[in-house]
Protein backbone atom coordinates (compact mmCIF):
# COMPACT_ATOMS: atom_id res chain seq x y z
CA UNK A 1 0.00 0.00 0.00
CA UNK A 2 1.49 3.62 -0.81
CA UNK A 3 0.72 6.31 0.45
CA UNK A 4 -0.41 10.01 -1.29
CA UNK A 5 -0.25 13.20 1.54
CA UNK A 6 -1.66 16.73 0.91
CA UNK A 7 0.21 18.22 4.15
CA UNK A 8 -0.92 21.35 6.22
CA UNK A 9 2.93 21.62 6.58
CA UNK A 10 5.95 21.74 4.27
CA UNK A 11 8.31 18.25 4.92
CA UNK A 12 11.11 20.60 5.71
CA UNK A 13 9.15 22.34 8.74
CA UNK A 14 10.62 20.64 12.49
CA UNK A 15 8.40 17.26 12.56
CA UNK A 16 4.61 17.33 13.49
CA UNK A 17 1.49 15.36 13.27
CA UNK A 18 1.66 15.29 9.28
CA UNK A 19 5.54 14.04 9.18
CA UNK A 20 4.60 11.17 12.51
CA UNK A 21 1.35 9.91 10.23
CA UNK A 22 3.39 9.40 7.21
CA UNK A 23 6.39 7.78 9.08
CA UNK A 24 3.94 5.92 11.22
CA UNK A 25 2.73 4.70 7.54
CA UNK A 26 5.63 4.14 5.93
CA UNK A 27 6.53 2.12 8.89
CA UNK A 28 3.66 -0.46 9.12
CA UNK A 29 3.60 -1.09 5.50
CA UNK A 30 7.29 -0.55 3.60
CA UNK A 31 5.70 1.50 0.59
CA UNK A 32 6.65 4.92 -1.44
CA UNK A 33 4.91 7.87 0.22
CA UNK A 34 4.30 10.64 -2.01
CA UNK A 35 4.24 13.68 -0.05
CA UNK A 36 2.06 17.48 -1.10
CA UNK A 37 3.65 20.45 0.51
CA UNK A 38 1.03 23.10 0.96
CA UNK A 39 0.46 26.32 -0.83
CA UNK A 40 -1.40 29.51 0.31
CA UNK A 41 -5.26 29.07 0.83
CA UNK A 42 -6.06 32.73 1.30
CA UNK A 43 -5.43 36.00 0.35
CA UNK A 44 -1.56 36.80 1.10
CA UNK A 45 -1.03 39.35 4.12
CA UNK A 46 1.99 41.55 4.94
CA UNK A 47 2.64 39.46 8.31
CA UNK A 48 3.15 36.66 6.08
CA UNK A 49 6.72 37.47 5.55
CA UNK A 50 7.68 38.17 9.28
CA UNK A 51 6.24 34.14 9.57
CA UNK A 52 8.32 33.07 6.77
CA UNK A 53 11.61 34.44 8.27
CA UNK A 54 10.76 33.41 11.63
CA UNK A 55 10.20 29.84 10.40
CA UNK A 56 13.89 29.25 8.41
CA UNK A 57 15.22 29.55 12.43
CA UNK A 58 13.45 26.52 13.33
CA UNK A 59 12.93 24.20 10.76
CA UNK A 60 14.96 21.20 11.49
CA UNK A 61 13.50 17.87 9.98
CA UNK A 62 16.83 16.59 8.96
CA UNK A 63 14.91 13.54 7.12
CA UNK A 64 14.16 16.96 4.83
CA UNK A 65 17.52 16.26 3.35
CA UNK A 66 17.41 15.28 -0.11
CA UNK A 67 18.28 11.13 -0.34
CA UNK A 68 17.51 10.92 3.68
CA UNK A 69 14.09 8.22 2.79
CA UNK A 70 14.37 6.97 -0.42
CA UNK A 71 10.88 5.97 -0.22
CA UNK A 72 9.68 9.63 -0.44
CA UNK A 73 9.28 11.72 -3.06
CA UNK A 74 8.22 15.73 -2.01
CA UNK A 75 6.48 17.67 -4.69
CA UNK A 76 5.75 21.68 -3.86
CA UNK A 77 2.38 23.01 -5.93
CA UNK A 78 2.61 26.12 -7.95
CA UNK A 79 -0.18 27.89 -7.66
CA UNK A 80 -1.13 32.12 -7.92
CA UNK A 81 -1.99 33.29 -4.09
CA UNK A 82 -6.13 33.49 -5.45
CA UNK A 83 -7.62 31.11 -3.30
CA UNK A 84 -10.42 31.40 -2.24
CA UNK A 85 -11.33 33.69 -4.67
CA UNK A 86 -13.94 32.71 -7.49
CA UNK A 87 -12.85 30.54 -10.26
CA UNK A 88 -9.52 30.25 -8.33
CA UNK A 89 -9.83 26.69 -8.77
CA UNK A 90 -10.34 26.64 -12.15
CA UNK A 91 -7.21 28.72 -12.92
CA UNK A 92 -4.65 27.35 -10.17
CA UNK A 93 -5.72 23.78 -12.17
CA UNK A 94 -3.57 24.92 -14.81
CA UNK A 95 -0.85 25.34 -12.93
CA UNK A 96 -1.45 21.56 -11.49
CA UNK A 97 -1.73 19.72 -14.39
CA UNK A 98 2.26 17.86 -14.13
CA UNK A 99 1.57 17.31 -10.31
CA UNK A 100 -1.98 16.28 -11.16
CA UNK A 101 -0.29 13.64 -13.56
CA UNK A 102 2.41 12.57 -11.23
CA UNK A 103 -0.10 11.68 -8.54
CA UNK A 104 -2.25 9.64 -11.43
CA UNK A 105 1.23 7.64 -12.28
CA UNK A 106 1.72 6.88 -9.04
CA UNK A 107 -1.50 5.66 -8.09
CA UNK A 108 -1.94 3.60 -11.01
CA UNK A 109 1.58 1.26 -9.86
CA UNK A 110 -0.11 -0.36 -7.11
CA UNK A 111 -2.77 0.36 -4.13
CA UNK A 112 -2.53 3.38 -3.11
CA UNK A 113 -4.25 5.84 0.06
CA UNK A 114 -4.63 9.20 -0.33
CA UNK A 115 -4.90 11.15 2.96
CA UNK A 116 -5.99 14.96 3.07
CA UNK A 117 -4.52 17.34 6.19
CA UNK A 118 -6.12 20.43 4.89
CA UNK A 119 -8.95 21.59 2.97
CA UNK A 120 -7.84 23.03 -0.25
CA UNK A 121 -8.80 22.84 -3.92
CA UNK A 122 -6.16 20.76 -4.74
CA UNK A 123 -7.06 18.67 -2.07
CA UNK A 124 -11.25 18.60 -3.38
CA UNK A 125 -9.89 18.19 -7.21
CA UNK A 126 -7.62 14.93 -5.90
CA UNK A 127 -10.25 13.53 -4.05
CA UNK A 128 -13.12 13.52 -6.78
CA UNK A 129 -10.29 12.72 -9.73
CA UNK A 130 -9.25 9.15 -7.41
CA UNK A 131 -12.85 8.20 -5.97
CA UNK A 132 -12.05 4.52 -6.71
CA UNK A 133 -9.17 4.59 -3.82
CA UNK A 134 -8.98 4.37 -0.05
CA UNK A 135 -9.63 8.27 0.94
CA UNK A 136 -8.94 9.84 4.82
CA UNK A 137 -9.44 13.59 5.95
CA UNK A 138 -7.21 13.24 8.79
CA UNK A 139 -9.23 16.92 10.72
CA UNK A 140 -6.55 18.52 13.05
CA UNK A 141 -7.53 21.89 13.57
CA UNK A 142 -10.46 23.81 12.79
CA UNK A 143 -8.92 25.67 9.77
CA UNK A 144 -11.65 28.17 9.22
CA UNK A 145 -11.12 29.52 12.31
CA UNK A 146 -7.65 30.82 11.63
CA UNK A 147 -9.38 33.06 8.70
CA UNK A 148 -11.69 35.87 8.72
CA UNK A 149 -14.51 36.56 6.04
CA UNK A 150 -15.15 35.09 3.02
CA UNK A 151 -11.61 33.24 3.60
CA UNK A 152 -13.60 31.10 6.55
CA UNK A 153 -16.73 30.20 4.85
CA UNK A 154 -14.93 29.25 1.65
CA UNK A 155 -12.47 26.97 4.16
CA UNK A 156 -15.79 25.63 5.71
CA UNK A 157 -17.46 24.82 2.75
CA UNK A 158 -14.35 23.21 1.04
CA UNK A 159 -13.92 20.91 4.62
CA UNK A 160 -17.37 19.91 4.66
CA UNK A 161 -16.79 18.94 0.88
CA UNK A 162 -13.88 17.09 1.32
CA UNK A 163 -15.56 15.23 4.35
CA UNK A 164 -18.04 13.79 2.84
CA UNK A 165 -16.22 12.53 0.00
CA UNK A 166 -13.48 10.07 1.90
CA UNK A 167 -13.87 6.81 3.22
CA UNK A 168 -12.55 7.44 6.74
CA UNK A 169 -12.56 10.55 8.56
CA UNK A 170 -10.20 11.15 11.54
CA UNK A 171 -10.97 13.67 14.50
CA UNK A 172 -7.94 14.67 16.86
CA UNK A 173 -9.79 16.50 19.52
CA UNK A 174 -13.63 15.89 20.70
CA UNK A 175 -14.88 19.18 19.57
CA UNK A 176 -13.99 18.41 15.66
CA UNK A 177 -15.61 14.40 16.65
CA UNK A 178 -18.82 16.69 17.93
CA UNK A 179 -18.24 18.62 14.81
CA UNK A 180 -18.47 15.79 12.33
CA UNK A 181 -20.83 14.07 14.20
CA UNK A 182 -23.20 13.85 11.79
CA UNK A 183 -20.90 13.10 8.82
CA UNK A 184 -20.80 10.06 6.71
CA UNK A 185 -18.82 8.16 7.41
CA UNK A 186 -18.52 8.57 11.26
CA UNK A 187 -15.69 10.36 12.74
CA UNK A 188 -12.92 8.52 14.76
CA UNK A 189 -11.64 10.31 17.40
CA UNK A 190 -7.39 10.34 16.79
CA UNK A 191 -5.98 12.49 19.63
CA UNK A 192 -2.45 14.56 18.71
CA UNK A 193 0.77 12.39 20.61
CA UNK A 194 4.56 13.07 21.11
CA UNK A 195 7.47 11.48 19.60
CA UNK A 196 8.43 9.23 22.57
CA UNK A 197 11.65 7.78 20.77
CA UNK A 198 13.11 11.60 20.88
CA UNK A 199 12.86 12.18 24.57
CA UNK A 200 16.03 11.62 27.18
CA UNK A 201 15.32 8.74 29.59
CA UNK A 202 12.06 8.72 31.88
CA UNK A 203 14.43 8.37 34.63
CA UNK A 204 16.48 11.57 34.19
CA UNK A 205 15.77 13.71 37.54
CA UNK A 206 14.12 17.08 36.83
CA UNK A 207 15.87 20.31 37.24
CA UNK A 208 16.39 20.95 40.91
CA UNK A 209 17.50 24.55 41.03
CA UNK A 210 15.32 28.10 40.63
CA UNK A 211 11.73 27.08 39.78
CA UNK A 212 10.62 27.66 35.95
CA UNK A 213 7.32 27.73 34.52
CA UNK A 214 7.88 27.06 30.95
CA UNK A 215 6.74 27.42 27.56
CA UNK A 216 7.66 25.86 24.30
CA UNK A 217 5.99 27.23 21.18
CA UNK A 218 4.04 30.06 18.98
CA UNK A 219 3.27 33.22 20.49
CA UNK A 220 0.55 34.85 18.20
CA UNK A 221 -2.90 35.82 19.09
CA UNK A 222 -3.92 32.66 20.86
CA UNK A 223 -1.50 33.54 23.87
CA UNK A 224 -2.84 34.93 27.12
CA UNK A 225 -0.37 37.65 27.88
CA UNK A 226 -2.52 39.09 30.33
CA UNK A 227 -2.62 35.40 32.67
CA UNK A 228 1.30 35.34 32.13
CA UNK A 229 1.84 38.17 33.32
CA UNK A 230 -0.20 37.15 36.47
CA UNK A 231 1.47 34.11 36.87
CA UNK A 232 4.48 35.62 36.42
CA UNK A 233 4.31 38.60 39.52
CA UNK A 234 2.15 36.40 41.96
CA UNK A 235 5.30 33.52 41.99
CA UNK A 236 8.37 36.18 41.54
CA UNK A 237 10.65 33.23 43.36
CA UNK A 238 9.95 31.86 39.88
CA UNK A 239 11.77 32.04 36.47
CA UNK A 240 8.40 32.31 33.94
CA UNK A 241 10.68 31.25 30.49
CA UNK A 242 8.51 31.42 27.29
CA UNK A 243 10.49 29.49 24.39
CA UNK A 244 9.24 30.04 20.54
CA UNK A 245 8.97 33.41 17.83
CA UNK A 246 6.44 35.93 18.95
CA UNK A 247 3.96 37.17 16.79
CA UNK A 248 1.56 38.52 19.35
CA UNK A 249 4.08 41.26 21.37
CA UNK A 250 3.23 41.40 25.25
CA UNK A 251 0.65 44.60 25.85
CA UNK A 252 2.78 45.69 28.98
CA UNK A 253 6.21 45.72 29.84
CA UNK A 254 6.96 42.43 31.39
CA UNK A 255 8.47 41.68 35.20
CA UNK A 256 11.67 40.94 35.54
CA UNK A 257 11.37 37.41 36.36
CA UNK A 258 9.56 36.61 32.27
CA UNK A 259 12.37 35.37 30.01
CA UNK A 260 11.87 35.65 26.25
CA UNK A 261 14.37 32.65 24.38
CA UNK A 262 14.17 32.78 20.52
CA UNK A 263 12.66 29.54 18.75
CA UNK A 264 15.06 26.72 18.22
CA UNK A 265 15.30 23.55 16.65
CA UNK A 266 13.09 20.81 18.56
CA UNK A 267 15.83 19.29 20.25
CA UNK A 268 17.08 21.84 22.07
CA UNK A 269 13.40 22.64 23.15
CA UNK A 270 13.62 19.53 24.48
CA UNK A 271 16.73 20.31 26.58
CA UNK A 272 15.43 23.17 27.69
CA UNK A 273 12.15 21.68 28.86
CA UNK A 274 14.09 19.44 30.93
CA UNK A 275 15.18 22.52 32.96
CA UNK A 276 10.85 23.42 33.90
CA UNK A 277 9.64 22.70 36.99
CA UNK A 278 5.94 22.59 35.09
CA UNK A 279 5.01 23.61 31.79
CA UNK A 280 2.50 25.70 30.72
CA UNK A 281 -0.12 26.34 27.82
CA UNK A 282 -1.75 29.69 28.85
CA UNK A 283 -4.35 29.96 26.03
CA UNK A 284 -6.85 31.86 25.72
CA UNK A 285 -10.74 30.27 25.70
CA UNK A 286 -12.27 31.01 21.72
CA UNK A 287 -12.97 29.57 18.63
CA UNK A 288 -9.60 29.33 17.75
CA UNK A 289 -8.66 26.93 20.35
CA UNK A 290 -11.80 25.46 20.93
CA UNK A 291 -10.65 22.56 18.80
CA UNK A 292 -6.94 22.18 19.85
CA UNK A 293 -5.40 19.18 21.50
CA UNK A 294 -1.61 20.40 21.97
CA UNK A 295 0.77 18.31 21.41
CA UNK A 296 3.13 20.04 24.07
CA UNK A 297 0.78 18.46 26.74
CA UNK A 298 1.94 15.25 25.72
CA UNK A 299 5.26 16.45 25.87
CA UNK A 300 5.52 17.72 28.99
CA UNK A 301 4.04 15.00 30.74
CA UNK A 302 5.87 12.51 28.79
CA UNK A 303 8.78 14.52 30.44
CA UNK A 304 7.46 13.98 33.94
CA UNK A 305 5.90 17.49 34.08
CA UNK A 306 2.80 18.59 35.77
CA UNK A 307 0.69 21.11 33.05
CA UNK A 308 -0.70 24.40 33.99
CA UNK A 309 -3.29 25.18 31.56
CA UNK A 310 -6.05 27.54 30.76
CA UNK A 311 -9.54 25.60 30.04
CA UNK A 312 -9.18 25.55 26.30
CA UNK A 313 -10.11 22.78 23.96
CA UNK A 314 -9.07 19.12 24.66
CA UNK A 315 -7.38 20.60 28.23
CA UNK A 316 -10.94 21.67 29.24
CA UNK A 317 -11.26 18.33 29.29
CA UNK A 318 -8.58 17.24 31.83
CA UNK A 319 -8.90 19.24 35.09
CA UNK A 320 -8.82 16.02 36.95
CA UNK A 321 -6.26 14.36 35.79
CA UNK A 322 -3.32 13.82 38.13
CA UNK A 323 -0.56 16.56 37.28
CA UNK A 324 -2.81 19.16 35.64
CA UNK A 325 -3.45 22.22 37.25
CA UNK A 326 -6.25 24.11 35.30
CA UNK A 327 -6.36 27.98 35.75
CA UNK A 328 -7.87 31.10 34.86
CA UNK A 329 -7.92 34.88 35.60
CA UNK A 330 -9.81 34.30 39.31
CA UNK A 331 -7.09 31.19 39.97
CA UNK A 332 -4.73 31.92 43.06
CA UNK A 333 -2.15 31.80 41.33
CA UNK A 334 0.66 31.66 44.09
CA UNK A 335 -0.43 28.32 45.60
CA UNK A 336 0.52 27.07 41.72
CA UNK A 337 4.02 26.46 43.06
CA UNK A 338 3.31 24.28 45.94
CA UNK A 339 1.41 22.52 43.66
CA UNK A 340 4.26 22.05 41.13
CA UNK A 341 6.37 20.99 43.98
CA UNK A 342 4.49 18.06 45.24
CA UNK A 343 3.75 16.52 42.19
CA UNK A 344 6.13 13.91 41.87
CA UNK A 345 5.01 11.03 39.60
CA UNK A 346 6.53 7.42 39.61
CA UNK A 347 8.54 6.45 36.91
CA UNK A 348 6.16 3.46 35.75
CA UNK A 349 3.53 6.70 35.32
CA UNK A 350 5.95 8.57 33.00
CA UNK A 351 6.74 4.92 30.88
CA UNK A 352 3.04 4.27 30.67
CA UNK A 353 2.06 7.71 29.84
CA UNK A 354 4.80 7.36 26.66
CA UNK A 355 3.54 3.81 25.62
CA UNK A 356 0.23 5.04 25.42
CA UNK A 357 0.61 8.34 23.90
CA UNK A 358 3.43 7.92 21.21
CA UNK A 359 2.51 8.68 17.28
CA UNK A 360 2.82 4.77 16.81
CA UNK A 361 -0.21 3.73 19.38
CA UNK A 362 -2.07 6.85 18.40
CA UNK A 363 -2.21 5.70 14.95
CA UNK A 364 -2.21 1.84 15.78
CA UNK A 365 -5.32 2.05 17.51
CA UNK A 366 -7.74 3.65 14.45
CA UNK A 367 -7.02 0.78 12.90
CA UNK A 368 -6.59 2.61 9.52
CA UNK A 369 -5.99 -0.32 7.49
CA UNK A 370 -9.09 -2.04 8.52
CA UNK A 371 -11.23 0.79 8.04
CA UNK A 372 -10.77 3.11 5.63
CA UNK A 373 -8.34 0.80 3.34
CA UNK A 374 -10.66 -1.80 3.66
CA UNK A 375 -13.70 0.57 2.31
Amino acid sequence: MQLVYLSPVPWASFAQRPHKFVEWFQARHGDRVLWIDPYPTRFPELSDLRRIVSRSAIQGNEDAKPGANAWLTVLKPRSLPIEPGPGSGAINRLLWTELMNKVASFVSVKETCLVIGKPSELALQLTKRHFDIPRVYDAMDDFAAFYGGFSSWAMRRREDRIAANVSMLLASSTALLERFSGNVPKPVLAHNACATEVLPDAGVARYSGKPVFGYVGTIANWFDWPLVIRLAIANPETVVRLIGPVYSPPPAPLPKNIELVPACPHPEAIEMMQNFSAGLIPFKINALTSSVDPIKYYEYRALGLPVISTSFGEMSLRGNLHGVSIINHATDLQGLLQLVKDYQPELEEIRNFRSENSWYARFDAVNLFGNALAS
